[in-house]
This record gives C-alpha cells, sequence and structure tokens, in this order.
C-alpha cells in the first residue's frame, strides 16, 4: 500500500498540469496565440516512473531530461508513444546516450557538439532534431554559446545533413519573472534576426521558460516551455 505523503503527489500531478495549462492559455492569449501552439516538456529528472506514468495518465506525453544516464534508463524502461528530450547540458562522451533516442536535443552549444551529434546520427543513419542554446544572459554560471556565435554555428549545424536544426533555447537568470523578461526578448530578437537570413523552418521552436518564469517567457514568444517542480511538487 502506497504511504499517504505518495498518493497525495500522485494525486496532485493530474490537478497541476491542469491549473499549468490554465495559466499557458492566459499567457499565450496575451501574445495573440493559443495554448494549442505551445508545447509543454515535463521536467521528469530525479521523477519516478510511477510519477511520469501518473503524468502520462493526465495527457502528458512529453518529458524532458537533465542527465544522459538517467535519460538512457526511463526512455529504455517507459513505453513507446512518449516523446523525449534531452535538456541537460551534454556532454560529447555522452552523446551515444542520447542521439537517436532524444526527439530533440535543446542544449546543444559548441560547434564541436554539434559534430559529435552529427557523426553519431550518421552512424545511426537518422538525422537528429536539435536546438541550439544561447546565453543570452552572459552568466558565467549558464552553458550556452554567446549570441554573437550563434549565426555561425547555426551555419555549420545547417551544412550537417545528419542534424535538422529547429531552433533556439535559454535559461534566463534564477531571478524574478518579470526581471527575466529581456532575456527572453533578446532571444525571440536573436530569432527573429537569423530568420532574415535562414529558413524560417530551421528557427520555428523558442524554447525557452521554466517553473519560475514560463508565463514571461509565452509573453515574449516561447512556443516551448520546461515545468517540473509546479508539475511533480507536492
Amino acid at each position: 500500500m502506497k504511504q499517504p505523503a505518495v498518493r497525495k503527489r500522485l494525486g496532485n500531478i493530474t490537478q497541476n498540469l491542469e491549473s499549468i495549462w490554465q495559466r499557458i492559455e492566459r499567457a499565450a492569449a496575451i501574445s495573440g496565440r493559443d495554448a494549442k501552439d505551445i508545447t509543454l516538456v515535463a521536467v521528469s529528472k530525479n521523477r519516478s516512473i510511477e510519477e511520469i506514468r501518473k503524468a502520462t495518465e493526465a495527457g502528458q506525453m512529453v518529458f524532458g531530461e537533465n542527465r544522459a544516464q538517467e535519460f538512457r534508463e526511463k526512455v529504455e524502461v517507459l513505453e513507446a508513444g512518449l516523446e523525449w528530450h534531452f535538456i541537460g547540458h551534454l556532454q560529447r562522451n555522452k552523446v551515444n546516450m542520447v542521439v537517436g533516442k532524444a526527439d530533440l536535443i535543446h542544449s546543444v552549444d559548441s560547434r564541436r557538439l554539434v559534430e559529435s551529434i552529427a557523426s553519431r546520427a550518421q552512424e545511426l543513419g537518422i538525422i537528429q532534431p536539435i536546438l541550439l542554446q544561447v546565453n543570452v544572459s552572459s552568466e558565467a554560471s549558464k552553458f550556452g554559446m554567446a549570441e554573437e556565435e550563434t549565426s555561425a554555428i547555426l551555419e555549420y549545424a545547417l551544412v550537417k545533413p545528419a542534424v535538422k536544426v529547429r531552433g533556439l533555447m535559454t535559461i534566463a537568470p534564477l531571478v524574478e519573472a518579470e526581471h527575466a523578461r529581456d532575456c527572453f526578448r533578446r532571444l525571440r530578437e536573436l530569432r527573429d534576426s537569423l530568420g532574415r537570413d535562414y529558413p524560417p523552418q530551421d528557427l520555428e521552436v523558442l524554447s525557452m521558460g521554466m517553473t519560475q518564469d514560463f508565463e514571461v517567457a509565452l509573453e515574449e514568444g516561447a512556443n516551448m516551455v520546461r515545468i517540473g517542480t509546479a508539475i511533480f511538487a507536492t
């Protein structure tokens, strides 16, 4: 028999997802969009298989993992039909654990990582979708390429037939949501600027916004948000 705290946590997942989608609808409407155009990535790191399955029962089918080993284990255990994103920093020596298993890798932040992913994807005979992670806040503690590097790395990735660039990703500073707005606006403006020189289908995704700031990110143009605590918290 499950302990009361476990039953409560599992029961809250459905309610939490309902609340988050209501908030997504309101925030998307502010920027003139429909919630159906937003992808919610449920960040399931350190969460049990049981918790993930409870989320799927509530209709959540897209999950994101931060660590390569945990990512691989969960993908192998959980049933087919789920969409898996790798959203954490990806070391080049862990590429084989992720490429071919991830529906989307969010955290591609260097030319060398593009090369490693492309090489592994070519070995597998697949095309690996990726996002380019940009450190628009210029924080030394965060991964991601500098804004001024993005165009060159994008151009490099676009000529690799075994990868498919789908857009950009960023992580805002851990500050009040409203103070993160400039970070999100800058990523959108960077995407719009790049879109004058590169095909729009290569820049369709803006992955930005987490539990503490996703509504502001949506107001600034995000169409993919990564939320963990607000879904799985007790």
